[in-house]
């Protein structure tokens, strides 16, 4: 296999790394038809940017008028193999704990740092400049390409949902999102709500992301020190103080949830022996310390992509209403139907009712498949790591169209640095994962 990456592909990859990562391309304002920016302006702006790259490497681009997505295609042929990136990417944290300026990409060391350098522009940077490598070498297109630039992978997805609306699916592709060597199936994502009676006796407020595990969970009612005394015993770590008694997990991403250690689960199966409000009831009763829902639905897992995974995230309780938000990701032969069937039923006992927040399908594309042989073949040819490709809980852009899987661009033993302080990519990694990607798209495209 050759190795298209010149000395100028890499210059030049990295001027295109930064005009992205320079760009601020969080959620700034809620979706709304007025306005042009449904995401915000930096989502907007990182979005045309890219576009216009596309333009310079010598590519046909449409912009959607309403500014929920882009894409980029070349050459021609009755298949199309599309490359799914996308462009948001979440806010910078704690300004405090960078070394250097989160929106402003800066090299130290042989690492490039900055907010999306791994997640996801880093990534784009490599498909896109090891596309723009087979057109310097003067390789011919036989399939059409066509990379597809989505705005709200953060958040809901309503990018990719607009795009699959109006235009054509591909017939086969990957997405430079996830891990190698492979990930060829993804367990089925669904979030949702279940909402009952307020109350004028318990006051909760526990917020958190539907995708994480909370690591802490606070109670300012006046059973502060009994519940104090029932964690010594349980070798549970808390804080008291005079206004509140704090719980403490451990967090980890929703996907892996038997890995942490849910604090409001902590905290309301000890809260329902004093409180037995009909929400606290059901995650005691029904939740427990259990990350997979087993309380519920029973055994549920398969030998593909492993068990369900059950994350409390989130609980409110004022006089009005309770709220409980909850993340399941579903193991790739169950259906959700039936598991939502079991749900309601479990917890219209305790006078609560189901609402669906989000719903992702599961992604499996068997590891036989001409598609994933071909992408394993390229990828241990130019590692010669024979890993065996993968199964997640995670979700990406892969599971939106049918034979897509998620190809890199993170390698084993590389430190993760997506969405946390200090995001950077090793240069070194990112040359790598680029010529695995050149050879992708030859393998899938010009053969």
């Amino acid at each position: 296999m050759k190795n298209y990456i010149t000395q100028v592909i890499k210059e030049q990859s990295l001027s295109s790394l930064e005009r992205l990562v320079n760009i601020p391309s969080y959620i700034t304002q809620a979706e709304s038809e007025e306005g042009g920016f449904p995401f915000g302006e930096g989502i907007d702006r990182v979005l045309k940017e890219t576009l216009q790259l596309c333009k310079e490497l010598g590519m046909d681009t449409y912009y959607d008028p309403k500014g929920y997505y882009g894409y980029a295609d070349y050459g021609e042929g009755k298949e199309t193999v599309g490359i799914l990136c996308h462009l948001d990417v979440v806010p910078e944290g704690d300004t405090a704990k960078w070394h250097t300026s989160p929106f402003v990409a800066t090299e130290l060391d042989g690492v490039m740092y900055g907010r999306g350098t791994q997640d996801d522009k880093g990534p784009t940077i490599a498909v896109l400049y090891a596309f723009k490598a087979l057109v310097d070498a003067g390789e011919t297109f036989n399939r059409k390409l066509r990379f597809v630039f989505g705005t709200d992978e953060e958040s809901l997805w309503r990018g990719m949902d607009r795009y699959k609306q109006y235009e054509e699916i591909p017939d086969m592709g990957f997405v430079p999102d996830g891990a190698f060597p492979l990930t060829y199936a993804e367990k089925g994502l669904l979030q949702f709500k279940l909402t009952g009676p307020g109350s004028d006796k318990v006051k909760l407020n526990c917020p958190g992301a539907p995708n994480v595990v909370p690591a802490a969970a606070d109670y300012q009612g006046v059973e502060k020190k009994s519940l104090a005394e029932a964690f010594s015993q349980k070798g549970i770590q808390y804080k008291l103080t005079d206004e509140q008694i704090t719980v403490y997990g451990k967090s980890v991403h929703a996907s892996t949830a038997f890995k942490g250690v849910n604090a409001i689960n902590l905290l309301a199966t000890q809260l329902a022996v004093f409180q037995p409000h009909p929400a606290i009831s059901f995650l005691a009763e029904k939740v427990g310390e259990e990350a997979n829902g087993f309380s519920i639905f029973g055994k549920i897992s398969d030998e593909i992509s492993g068990q369900l995974t059950f994350n409390v995230a989130s609980l409110r309780i004022d006089e009005n209403h309770a709220e409980i938000m909850i993340d399941m990701r579903i193991p790739v032969s169950f259906s959700s139907t039936e598991l939502v069937k079991q749900l309601k039923e479990v917890a219209a006992d305790y006078g609560l009712e189901y609402q669906k927040y989000d719903e992702l399908p599961s992604l499996y594309v068997p590891k036989d498949s001409l598609l994933v042989k071909t992408l394993m073949d390229i990828y241990k040819d130019k590692t010669g790591d024979h890993q065996e490709p993968m199964t997640s809980g995670g979700a990406t852009y892969a599971r939106s169209m049918p034979n897509m899987v998620a190809f890199g661009a993170h390698f084993p033993g590389s430190p993760s640095l997506a969405h946390q302080e200090n995001e950077g990519i090793i240069l070194e990694e990112l040359y790598k994962a680029m010529d695995i990607y050149a050879e992708a798209i030859y393998q899938l495209c010009c053969k």
